[in-house]
C-alpha cells in the first residue's frame, strides 16, 4: 500500500507555493515602480516643453505661404524636418508654433523664398530676404544624424535668428541645395529648375 506524502514533504510544497506567490508580488512591485518612473520622466519632459514654449511666446507667428505660385529653382527636397534651434546653439530647441515638431517635409526653393511643407505640422514660408545662411551639420535639437548629416538653413524670424535642420531622402542632394541657397542669399539667382540658361549671342552672330 502506497503511503501519502510525509509531513516534511507537505511543508516543502507549501514553502515553494509561498515562494512563487512572493515572487509574483515582487515582480508586480517592480513593474509598478518602472511605470511610475517612466510616467515621471514623461511628465518632466512635458513640463519642460511647456516652459520652453512659454519662454518663446514672443516669437511671431510663422510666415504664411504666399497665395501665388512660383517656379522652383531646383528640384524639391523630400525628406524629414528635424527641428529648429536658436542660431548657433544646436541644443536650444525652439518649440513655439510647431517648430519643435519633427515631421516629413518637402522643401521648395523659389526666387521669393523657401517653402516648407510639413504633413504632420504647420507649413511655413521663409522669405528670401530672411535667409542668412546654409551649411552641413551632423545634428540639431539634440539629434545626431549618420553620414550625410543635415542641411541646416539659417533664417531670421522677428528678432530671432534660427537654424532649421532638414535631411533629404537622398542626402547627396544636399550639396546642390547648399549651392542654390547660397546663391539666392547672395542675390545671384539660380536658373529655374528644368530651364536651360539662356545662351549669349556674340555680336554679329545669326539670331
Amino acid at each position: 500500500m502506497t503511503s501519502g506524502p510525509t509531513h516534511h514533504e507537505l511543508l516543502l510544497a507549501a514553502e515553494q507555493k509561498s515562494a512563487q506567490v512572493t515572487n509574483w508580488s515582487g515582480r508586480l512591485l517592480w513593474i509598478g515602480i518602472c511605470l511610475v518612473f517612466v510616467l515621471g520622466v514623461y511628465l518632466l519632459m512635458w513640463r519642460a516643453w511647456q516652459k520652453r514654449a512659454a519662454r518663446q511666446a514672443a516669437l511671431p507667428a510663422l510666415p504664411a505661404v504666399p497665395d501665388h505660385d512660383a517656379a522652383p529653382l531646383l528640384e524639391p527636397l523630400v525628406g524629414r524636418y528635424f527641428g529648429s534651434t536658436t542660431a548657433g546653439d544646436w541644443l536650444d530647441r525652439v518649440v513655439a508654433h510647431g517648430l519643435g515638431t519633427r515631421s516629413p517635409v518637402e522643401l521648395t526653393l523659389r526666387a521669393d523664398g523657401l517653402l516648407v511643407e510639413r504633413p504632420a505640422a504647420t507649413d511655413f514660408f521663409v522669405p528670401a530676404a530672411a535667409l542668412t545662411g546654409v551649411r552641413h551639420e551632423q545634428g540639431i535639437a539634440g539629434k545626431v544624424l549618420p553620414e550625410g548629416g543635415l542641411l541646416v538653413i539659417t533664417w531670421t524670424h522677428g528678432d530671432t535668428s534660427l537654424d532649421s535642420g532638414f535631411r533629404g531622402d537622398h542626402p547627396d542632394d544636399h550639396d546642390a541645395w547648399l549651392e542654390a541657397v547660397t546663391r539666392l542669399i547672395a542675390g545671384d539667382l539660380p536658373a529655374t529648375a528644368g530651364t536651360a540658361a539662356p545662351q549669349n549671342h556674340q555680336e554679329g552672330s545669326v539670331k
